[in-house]
């Protein structure tokens, strides 16, 4: 049994507010460990579930954040930028079994600690036919079409409770409570720890491979917080303006449309002018 950890911060013990998550800040440097917690305590509950080999993809902002030699040696880790699949590569190979979203967090527009689709600001919404999309909700409909079901999500509250739309079988755990976009009542990393590695080891059990569901067409929409990005993410072949601040493209699979969406997030944050957006 294969398992793959998409670890993205955002949705990590004791995280926040933007220092937590930025590179290079003291808060990150703290947070880091904390981050790497809830993620080896994945690792070491799937291995206690059975699992044969867990694979830890990075996922957040340089993808180059969790701490390597505090993980679980039975584990590997892809770390860095510039990966086919962003936040789920790994998934395309056929190996994997299942797949656990840890450190999630709500999508842009949402409530939720540091709420945000891909770009910390920018994006207020995301659409997959017609359905306000999560990270998360992005990313299930792209292993959907590899047969991999989604086992476990952690992040606050508010993301286990988007969790339940689009992976509604997968074990949650919350390791805050929402209170604003930058506050939240956290639970120790010790106690984290301890409910994400249980809840890994029962998910172990989920991790069983499905028909691949089948493929779109999906219709993307995007809306940004200025003109001048929906206008600039109309470079990308196949993205129209359907609105002042919104485009929308339509893609044959989710693999070609969370390509195309990570094209038009690098377009428009290429397109932010310091202070004005």
């Amino acid at each position: 049994m294969k398992i793959l950890i998409s670890a993205d911060m955002e949705g990590a013990t004791g995280v926040t507010w933007p220092a937590d998550v930025l590179p290079g800040t003291p808060q990150w440097e703290r947070c880091r460990s904390m981050f790497t917690s809830d993620v080896n305590a994945a690792v070491l509950g799937f291995f206690d579930g059975g699992a044969d080999e867990v694979l830890v993809n990075e996922a957040h902002w340089t993808m180059r954040n969790l701490l390597l030699e505090q993980l679980d040696e039975r584990a590997e880790m892809l770390t860095g930028r510039h990966k086919s699949l962003s936040m789920i590569e790994g998934v395309q190979h056929g190996d994997v079994d299942g797949i656990a979203f840890i450190g999630y967090h709500a999508g842009a527009g949402m409530e939720g600690v540091l709420a945000h689709t891909y770009l910390a600001n920018q994006i207020t919404g995301v659409w997959v036919d017609g359905v306000r999309a999560s990270e998360g909700l992005l990313n299930s409909h792209v292993v959907a079409e590899y047969g991999v079901p989604v086992v476990l999500v952690t992040g606050d509250d508010l993301a286990c409770e988007d969790a339940l739309g689009y992976a509604p079988g997968a074990l949650k755990v919350a390791v805050k409570d929402h209170v604003s976009r930058y506050a939240a009542v956290c639970r120790t990393p010790a106690r984290t720890a301890a409910d994400i590695r249980s809840a890994a080891k029962d998910a172990a059990a989920l991790a069983v491979r499905h028909e691949p569901v089948a493929a779109g067409p999906h219709t993307v929409e995007v809306e940004f917080d200025a003109e001048h990005l929906s206008m600039a993410a109309t470079v990308v072949p196949g993205v129209r303006r359907v609105a002042e601040r919104k485009v929308a493209y339509t893609s044959d699979t989710m693999y070609e449309g969370i390509r195309t969406f990570k094209a038009v997030t690098t377009i428009a944050s290429a397109a932010v002018e310091e202070q004005y957006g």
